[in-house]
């Protein structure tokens, strides 16, 4: 809506020394971050720790309501806490306040209304202000927590770039999805061992024919000492029955492709997906150092998601 859109405008006109600060003392923290609110703004308050988690800040989330019926225990000496209250004065937060402020902890208030009980009483003040909710009748928190949840990011951002925070260390926080995947997994963790079709040089073709059904990769390699010396594929021995009239005595040898592509274990998956598109190819041998390792079918990748 555009009001909402007005409203986070806006914001960059209350962006002062106070947010620079507040983001300073965050970084050079030896604690946690602890972030509370009461009611929209605790919903708010536990989006922004998610994402300051997946970002290399170890936050917590802390509903003020239960502050202050047992949960003010996980607060730890040398933590930081950021409060949010569009008003300031919730019932929850004049009990709260006082009570953080008497662990010594640093307070970070975010406020539409540094003049309320919790902008006066915060060691450092982020302001949410907005002129007005985007409810037709000016109550339901839209706007505010529109305004709060920007800042958030605006915070974890910041927080980013003071730590030089990487695509790679994002995906160590997100081994499960798909960037994650990108970025970490290889390719030996996807090798199956139990199917690893090889043959000999000298090994007949029925006998190529066979491990390549039996494997049913598409492929088998041409193994000599262990080293890769080339390849079959299903599309070789089709050309071969095209070409010849008369297989005996043809080998493995005479039909395999000399000089494979080949990828380490160690690589990484996507850079293995990259050599199958550049080179519209489905398989690829793995290899270290010329020992066979196996074939990485274009199936297991797309199987992790990666793609």
């Amino acid at each position: 809506m555009l009001s909402e859109s007005e409203s986070i405008a806006n914001l960059v006109q209350f962006l002062d020394d106070d947010f620079a600060k507040a983001a300073e003392i965050i970084y050079n923290s030896k604690g946690r971050l602890i972030v509370t609110g009461i009611g929209k703004s605790a919903l708010i308050a536990a989006k922004i720790v998610a994402t300051l988690n997946s970002t290399g800040t170890p936050s917590m989330f802390l509903h003020a309501a239960e502050a202050i019926h047992g949960d003010l225990g996980m607060v730890q000496p040398g933590d930081v806490v950021i409060c949010i209250s569009k008003s300031g004065n919730s019932p929850e937060i004049k009990v709260l306040v006082p009570l953080l402020k008497r662990f010594g902890n640093v307070l970070i208030g975010m406020t539409a209304n540094k003049n309320s009980f919790l902008g006066k009483e915060s060691d450092f003040v982020l302001n949410a202000y907005v002129e007005s909710e985007a409810c037709p009748n000016n109550l339901a928190p839209t706007n505010s927590t529109t305004a709060q949840l920007v800042l958030g990011d605006a915070i974890a951002v910041c927080l980013m770039e003071m730590r030089n925070f990487t695509s790679e260390d994002f995906a160590k926080y997100h081994p499960g999805g798909a960037l994650g995947k990108k970025l970490l997994l290889r390719v030996g963790d996807m090798l199956d061992g139990t199917h690893k079709p090889e043959v000999a040089p000298e090994s007949s073709i029925k006998t190529a024919i066979i491990e390549i059904s039996e494997k049913r990769l598409g492929v088998t390699a041409v193994i000599e000492n262990n080293k890769v010396i080339g390849i079959i594929t299903d599309g070789d021995i089709r050309r071969m029955l095209n070409d010849r009239d008369n297989i005996a005595g043809v080998t493995a040898a005479d039909i395999m492709t000399r000089n494979p592509k080949t990828i380490r274990s160690t690589d990484m998956a996507a850079e293995a997906l990259n050599t199958m598109e550049n080179h519209s190819i489905t398989q690829l041998v793995v290899a270290d150092d010329g020992e066979y390792k196996g074939i990485l079918h274009l199936h297991d990748i797309l199987k992790e998601g990666i793609v």
